[in-house]
């Protein structure tokens, strides 16, 4: 199966592009040489345009177990190899294999429009294109009630989702309404928030199997509208059928077809959802190795995952994230040729489906774990690093507060630290780290709102990228690898006293959890 990798661009035409992005610091303060190098070099070399353009617009989503989470495996590897970096792809598990097709969704009655929509990842393909009625679920109380009613969505297509009556932010509503009509609004909208939760509830079925008793009902098709509550923006996530396709509708059209199936006016929609079952697929990490010089037997991770979603490019999760690691990487290797310690990167797969990556290179790896410095993290998004935490380690304060000295001025200021901090039990891989006892941190970013427009969607695409803080965060990572690499002291590994929960009982430190190591209990 042959893919396009990515596609070639003049260097010059991206250059000129973003030849304004920089790092700025204050000019008498005395850096060390080598951090100074950094800065210099992603001021006036940066590759990161580049690097983003080969891998969001020539690559694109990274879904595991699809061609093209492959691609990326392979395109990261042998970026690092090119600069001289030991380079390889472990396998830690295998995934079922599925590639994207085109997707098209047409209302054909009662007019015709062109729908914004898309199949969910491992959605099943149309043999050919769905043409259907689109229904609602009925108006019920019990699970009796919606059984009775379930062999009426034969040959339908049925929305499942709520109705969203209003299609626009809180924070629009808000600017523009009236107090009181803002809180009226925000009331309506918990209400029938918790209506429809109560609603599924009393049906007796959820997220998984709501989709699974409709298709085994003989429904054509199920449609979804997982909005995020900003405007045009919807999360993709996995289909939850095994024969008919699901997709998921922008908020517009999927509140106008609910309209119209409650009024009675009997839309119908064609649905063309083109996509591949492919062969179960190995699922790799990529990882890059600099051999320390004088300590070759400890290490410091540079961490971030390849993976994502596929309802987009996977800009800001984690596009960002692993350009940022690729380039401290290269400027490490080009300005620090002398490293004291191994400097590892880990660019993860299947993070997305629970730290499956992660959590299967530290369950692999035991000698390496057994010598880590110190992982840093980096993953929510294009913004500048604005928080570091201490991970619930104990002396965390002592050594990362040192490191953090060698790192530029104006962007250290930028961050608050917490320390000792808490744990992470999970959210991204520092987790994976932590919860075996490795001091892991997490380079918490400005949100650029990413939980509300990015996060999973359709809009994580390569234009939300602000390369001006991507690069505050090369320079970030780069001196504080350099700096725990360079630390005569190993780091200690003693954990907080643990606080008290609301009942009164001794909060416990994450248990490390084994990976799933193949997709056959994954819903």
């Amino acid at each position: 199966m042959k893919i396009n990798r990515f596609f070639a661009v003049p260097a010059v035409v991206l250059a000129a592009q973003f030849s304004w992005a920089q790092v700025k610091v204050d000019p008498k303060e005395k850096l060390d040489p080598i951090v100074k190098s950094f800065v210099d070099e992603i001021n006036n070399s940066s590759q990161l345009e580049n690097m983003a353009y080969e891998l969001l617009d020539g690559i694109g989503p990274r879904l595991v177990g699809t061609p093209e989470m492959l691609a990326a495996n392979e395109w990261s590897a042998a970026k690092l190899r090119s600069w001289g970096i030991e380079s390889n792809l472990q396998q830690f598990g295998t995934w079922k294999g599925w590639q994207r097709g085109i997707t098209h969704v047409d209302m054909t009655y009662p007019r015709v429009k062109s729908l914004a929509a898309t199949q969910l990842a491992w959605s099943p393909a149309t043999k050919k294109a769905v043409e259907a009625e689109v229904i609602i679920l009925p108006k019920v109380s019990s699970k009796a009630e919606f059984d009775a009613w379930l062999p009426s969505a034969k040959g339908k297509i049925v929305l499942i989702a709520q109705y969203q009556k209003i299609g626009r932010s809180d924070e629009q509503i808000k600017e523009f309404a009236t107090p009181q009509l803002y809180e009226k609004l925000k009331a309506e909208k918990e209400q029938a928030a918790k209506d429809f939760r109560d609603y599924v509830k009393n049906i007796g079925y959820d997220n998984n199997t709501l989709p699974e008793a409709l298709e085994k009902a003989g429904a054509s098709g199920i449609a979804i509208s997982n909005w995020t509550g900003i405007m045009g923006a919807n999360r993709i996530f996995g289909a939850k059928t095994s024969k008919i396709p699901m997709i998921d509708i922008d908020v517009e059209d999927y509140g106008m077809l609910y309209r119209m199936a409650e009024k009675g006016a009997k839309p119908k929609i064609k649905v063309e959802a083109q996509s591949k079952i492919l062969p179960d697929a190995k699922n790799f990490n990529t990882i890059g190795i600099i051999k320390g010089k004088e300590k070759p037997e400890e290490y410091v991770i540079l961490s971030a995952h390849l993976d994502s979603w596929d309802g987009a490019q996977g800009a800001t999760d984690n596009g960002t994230g692993t350009l940022t690691m690729l380039e401290a990487m290269r400027i490490l290797k080009k300005y620090y040729p002398n490293n004291k310690r191994t400097i590892v990167v880990g660019l993860w797969g299947s993070e997305e489906q629970g730290l499956n990556g992660s959590r299967g290179f530290v369950a692999d790896n035991p000698q390496i774990m057994k010598g880590t410095q110190a992982v840093f993290n980096q993953d929510n998004g294009t913004g500048r690093v604005i928080n570091i935490s201490g991970q619930g380690f104990a002396d965390s304060y002592s050594y990362i507060g040192k490191w953090l000295n060698g790192v530029p001025k104006t962007v250290r200021d930028q961050i608050k630290t917490d320390f000792p901090g808490m744990p992470g039990g999970g959210g991204s891989d520092h987790a994976s780290f932590v919860a075996a006892g490795v001091p892991g941190f997490s380079l918490s970013s400005l949100n650029w709102g990413y939980f509300g427009y990015t996060w999973h969607t359709t809009k994580d695409t390569y234009d939300k990228i602000v390369f001006d803080e991507v690069k505050n965060n090369v320079v970030l990572t780069a001196a504080l690898a350099y700096m725990a690499s360079e630390d005569p002291e190993f780091t200690s590994r003693e954990k907080r006293v643990m606080p008290q929960d609301d009942k009164g009982e001794t909060v416990k430190w994450p248990e490390a959890k084994e990976p799933k190591r193949d997709s056959r209990d994954y819903k």
